[in-house]
């Protein structure tokens, strides 16, 4: 592999929270950005440092040409709107495979808790056994399978499993984004989907971003099929998430419950709400990743104090008043940089 393919990456799903984030870390530590999408020329206006493809992640064809020179590719895509996720994720990845083994590229996969039932909790680690009770997890385990396949003919992979994500860029499908607060008003209830005394997971994108960054920079010395968890932030009565937010917004916020009821009511009609009544179990059961194996590999592991995070991700989201940009934007970049 030659110094450039090296430091040139293909991240499908730039314009995404994550897929975004560790694109705009990887291009700050000098690599070329490769970004496929299926309205280039569109999208190229909001981060013109990345070079565009027109293409679709779906198409193996567009996949396998966008990586021709690549010693990377970071697979942080989903279906448009999250719609027809079963039926289309296994395929999109399948591409992805296909494209990193012909040019020899390593693929990075954020991945998530869904992996584990409850018999891997409450501590799971990269080795647990993972028996998921839902499609999503069965279906996140298969990709996992798959690229643990492609590793042993070429393709190495980094995967990092990280909790529920908050911060610039995350989706309307987020806990943070689309539960405990609402975008674009000012934090006035905050809907806690959590029970008191019950521990939950969280990943701030960046620090998100940041790690897989430090592990792709040290791919080389690692196992051709490398997994790490992230500890995140670690909310351990389920209410620490809450109490940030009500701090960071003033203190007059009011912490309620989230209306759990409206859930199987709006299933059969609401995407987003079947994929949340499907995860619940993570929510009635605390579930803490260790992250000992990345801090072995890693020193540490890159953790925001968490009223710095929320207050970022509460601006982003026009939750917070004007007065709050400024401070927000010194701690993250220019905001631009931040938009997902």
């Amino acid at each position: 592999m030659n110094s450039e393919m090296k430091t040139t990456a293909l991240v499908l799903g730039a314009t995404g929270g994550i897929g975004g984030a560790v694109a705009r870390r990887l291009l700050a530590r000098g690599w070329r950005i490769r970004a496929l999408n299926r309205d280039a020329a569109k999208v190229s206006r909001n981060e013109p440092a990345f070079d565009w493809m027109q293409g679709d992640a779906m198409n193996a064809g567009d996949v396998l040409k966008a990586a021709e020179g690549v010693g990377l590719i970071v697979h942080a895509v989903n279906p448009p709107g999250y719609r027809d996720w079963e039926t289309l994720v296994l395929p999109m990845l399948d591409n992805t495979i296909a494209a990193a083994r012909a040019v020899g590229a390593r693929i990075v996969l954020p991945g998530n808790i869904y992996n584990f039932g409850p018999d891997a909790l409450p501590t799971p680690t990269e080795e647990s056994p993972q028996h998921p009770t839902t499609k999503k997890g069965a279906i996140r385990v298969e990709m996992e399978e798959r690229l643990k396949a492609a590793s042993q003919s070429g393709a190495g992979a980094i995967i990092v499993r990280a909790g529920d994500f908050f911060g610039p860029g995350t989706t309307a499908n987020s806990w943070f984004s689309s539960g405990l607060v609402t975008p674009g008003k000012p934090v006035a209830t905050i809907r806690n989907p959590g029970r008191r005394g019950i521990g939950h997971q969280w990943a701030y994108l960046p620090d998100m971003a940041e790690t897989i960054v430090q592990l792709i920079e040290r791919a080389d010395r690692l196992p051709p099929f490398s997994v790490y968890h992230m500890e995140g932030f670690w909310d351990a009565d389920g209410m620490q998430m809450a109490e940030a937010i009500k701090r960071v917004a003033g203190g007059k916020a009011k912490i309620g419950g989230f209306p759990w009821w409206i859930v199987p009511l709006a299933a059969p009609f609401v995407p987003v709400m079947r994929e949340i009544k499907e995860m619940r179990y993570l929510w009635k059961l605390p579930v803490r990743m260790r992250n000992t194996r990345l801090v072995v590999e890693l020193g540490k592991e890159p953790q925001t104090p968490i009223d710095e995070a929320v207050r970022t991700s509460l601006v982003a989201l026009g939750c917070l008043p004007e007065s709050h940009r400024q401070a927000a934007a010194d701690l993250i970049g220019h905001p631009s940089q931040n938009a997902g």
